[in-house]
């Protein structure tokens, strides 16, 4: 293939502008409430913030398992309809809904059937994209849904500060069942625009893991299985900023300037995405994550030597967005475009509970080491375990003979 004949492949479809507006939508929906859950757990129902965490830490482990889970219901062209439908119904009425509660209790039943929605649906929904867009073009669809979601993520705090502003916190809660609501009709739009295999037979549901572990596919999952054991939480980059500003400044005025760093990260994902998308479909995916996981070994270096300036911390910030955004991207293409159909929900269930677990292993990990060596140690750890990563990802470029 040609990067000309990749550049003139049609991709921007009905069905893709449909997914990529439903995952904007989504994420502007869903971010309302977690942006204002914090404050309304702690200052209108009295909550302490352990409960803040254990209902965030079991509503996060629940979203990964029902990733895994949601590629099996996704291995079926008709199921995978139905559960992206309703994961995103069920995510917007379930998170809309913690306004209106009144004890913690409550808040964590909702939270947590919603994040459990939403990752059921995170497969399918993936699934779907590859139903909808030529395979030569995998890269730019991907780079534009994962461009739209991250749009999202930056629309929706800053929507949820409005609305503060204008109605309270919990009608602003109420409020984000709208833009959930509007995500669901765009995923019916786009699976109006999806085609339906000729003849299929129901499949059984069933995680199809083996197949999904041998091969080509099964070396991409060792990559990125590679990446991921390096790829910590966000909150971690946002604490790391938080605490090098906070000497000669107060609490509130770090974090604040911590906050603007995180948009600046999202931003730099938003942009890198789409670009991702086309150097995917010129060149491979595996470039594109091995480029991501060296924006990655920057941004880390960065972090470890600790520069205090809000300036100097920028580079770092924009350089872990550019990677997640490359790493993202690459990523999904990559597991559309190798995995066989018949078991391509297995697939990206497979690299959910993937990017679940080592982001779950690699952010207690550095944990760990920060709280008991040094945040300097920590972060120079996961600079050194992504250099390790790079060789690994590389490998699975390599064709089966």
């Amino acid at each position: 293939m040609t990067p000309d004949s990749a550049d003139d492949v049609e991709w921007m479809t009905p069905g893709v502008r449909g997914i990529g507006t439903a995952s904007f939508l989504a994420d502007v929906g869903h971010e309302i409430p977690t942006a204002l859950l914090p404050s309304f757990l702690t200052s209108t129902l009295g909550a302490p913030a352990s409960a803040l965490g254990a209902i965030e830490g079991v509503s996060d482990a629940l979203a990964g398992v029902a990733r895994v889970g949601g590629g099996a219901l996704a291995d079926d062209p008709d199921r995978r309809r139905a559960v992206a439908v309703g994961g995103y119904t069920t995510t917007a009425v379930l998170s809309a809904g913690i306004g209106a509660t009144t004890a913690t209790w409550q808040v964590g039943l909702l939270r947590a059937g919603a994040w459990t929605a939403r990752g059921l649906r995170v497969p399918a929904r993936n699934a779907l994209l590859a139903d909808v867009v030529p395979a030569r073009a995998y890269g730019r669809a991907y780079g534009f849904e994962r461009a739209m979601d991250n749009l999202g993520a930056i629309v929706g705090p800053l929507l949820a500060i409005v609305l503060v502003a204008a109605v309270g916190t919990r009608t602003a809660m109420g409020l984000s069942v709208i833009p959930g609501l509007l995500a669901v009709a765009a995923i019916v739009y786009a699976i109006r625009h999806t085609p339906r295999p000729a003849t299929h037979e129901r499949r059984p549901i069933r995680l199809r893991v083996r197949p999904v572990l041998r091969g080509r596919l099964g070396r991409l999952m060792v990559g990125v299985s590679a990446f991921e054991a390096a790829n910590v939480a966000a909150t971690l980059l946002i604490l790391r900023a938080t605490e090098l500003f906070e000497p000669g400044r107060d609490t509130d005025r770090a974090v604040q300037l911590a906050l603007w760093l995180y948009v600046a990260y999202n931003v730099a994902a938003t942009v890198a995405s789409p670009l991702a998308g086309r150097w995917v479909d010129r060149h491979g995916a595996v470039s594109v994550l091995t480029a991501g996981a060296v924006a990655f070994v920057g941004a880390y270096g960065w972090f470890a030597v600790g520069p205090t300036g809000f300036g100097w911390l920028f580079p770092a910030f924009v350089l872990a967005g550019i990677g997640i955004g490359l790493a993202e991207t690459a990523q999904h293409a990559a597991v559309a475009s190798t995995a066989p159909e018949e078991i391509r929900g297995s697939a990206f269930g497979v690299l959910a509970g993937v990017q679940s677990l080592g982001n779950l292993i690699a952010s207690v990990a550095a944990g760990v080491i920060w709280t008991v060596v040094s945040p300097t140690v920590a972060f120079a750890v996961l600079a050194i375990t992504m250099t390790v990563a790079v060789p690994l990802i590389s490998t699975s470029a390599r064709r089966d003979h």
